[in-house]
């Protein structure tokens, strides 16, 4: 729905800029077959905007003559969505000045009382490029709810789930919204833990404004987006797996099969340190595999409990049990 109204929206501004424009031109300009182009047409009709389809050779899109372009129709969550898919096409990087001319453009054809909620989710709210894997869309309730707490100085009460699932209640002075990529994050200051904070949106329930202002706080950094940085990426750093291990094999030998992923380092002629870091134990246990020597784990332990563990299912696979 994002990606179709954000279509719209480059297709009214087309309209605005020429009014009569040929079929295939316009297909061209926005990227789509001929089909997807009548669709969209359609529903500019259906949302009130005149445009007539002239068959024939000099045929085209014509904007009726004289007609004033109606306001955009949609609802708040639609407008929201469309508001958080274009600002995540500024964090991503794909989108450029056009993606911010559409979210401008946005605000300004809406309803006011649509304009205010998106123009606190615009002016609250700071892109940040990041690669990662897709996540869900933020809740638009609680992200309109946190933007407007962010605008107007009001404190906020939520509920919020811990990375390892433990709920708790949270109070906080939000300062402002970072979308790190497809991720959103509020930074602001936790009453309850005396501190600055960063809060994954898609963590946050039943967001709330208090009705209590309060006059912001100097942050200790300068730049909330670089704040959102490095905890993410100190945070990823720190759930990272730190394996050491000694192989029986020449250190030539084990670079050889696995040096592209690991640093190794002679300890003898015969021996050497392989160290790696990696999200998941399992990784490292098939690297050592391929390499087709004896090794000792000297960290982390689980590796050492994990390599237990795949010995007796390959013994067990060895003798034929199931």
């Amino acid at each position: 729905m994002a990606e179709t109204s954000t279509r719209l929206l480059r297709l009214l501004s087309l309209f605005q800029a020429r009014r009569h424009w040929p079929g295939p031109a316009l297909a061209d300009e926005l990227g789509v077959s001929a089909r997807t182009l009548r669709r969209d047409v359609d529903r500019l009709r259906d949302l009130g905007y005149p445009v007539d389809a002239h068959p024939g050779v000099d045929g085209g899109y014509v904007l009726a003559p004289g007609a004033a372009l109606p306001p955009l129709v949609v609802d708040d969550d639609e407008a929201t969505a469309l508001a958080v898919a274009i600002q995540s096409q500024l964090a991503s990087g794909t989108g450029g000045d056009a993606a911010l001319r559409a979210l401008t453009k946005v605000v300004q054809v809406m309803p006011r009382r649509l304009r205010s909620r998106l123009d606190a989710v615009r002016s609250a709210t700071t892109p940040l490029p990041w690669r990662t894997d897709d996540v869900p869309a933020p809740d638009h309730a609680v992200l309109t709810t946190l933007a407007l707490a962010c605008r107007d100085a009001e404190r906020v009460r939520f509920g919020y789930r811990a990375p390892e699932g433990t709920p708790s209640w949270r109070r906080v002075e939000p300062l402002r919204i970072v979308s790190l990529g497809p991720r959103w994050y509020l930074v602001g200051y936790d009453l309850d833990r005396h501190d600055w904070r960063t809060f994954r949106l898609d963590r946050i329930a039943g967001a709330a404004g208090t009705g209590v202002a309060f006059a912001p706080r100097s942050p200790p950094f300068a730049d909330a987006a670089a704040f959102v940085r490095d905890r993410v990426v100190a945070g990823a750093a720190s759930s990272r797996h730190h394996v050491e291990v000694v192989v029986e094999a020449p250190a030539d030998l084990v670079a050889a099969r696995v040096g592209r992923w690991a640093v190794v380092r002679p300890r003898t002629a015969t021996t050497c340190t392989l160290t790696m870091d990696a999200d998941t134990l399992d990784w490292p246990l098939l690297a050592l595999g391929s390499v087709g020597a004896e090794f000792s784990v000297v960290r982390p332990p689980e590796l050492a409990t994990l390599a237990a563990e795949w010995a007796g299912r390959f013994l067990r696979a060895g003798a034929g049990e199931g």
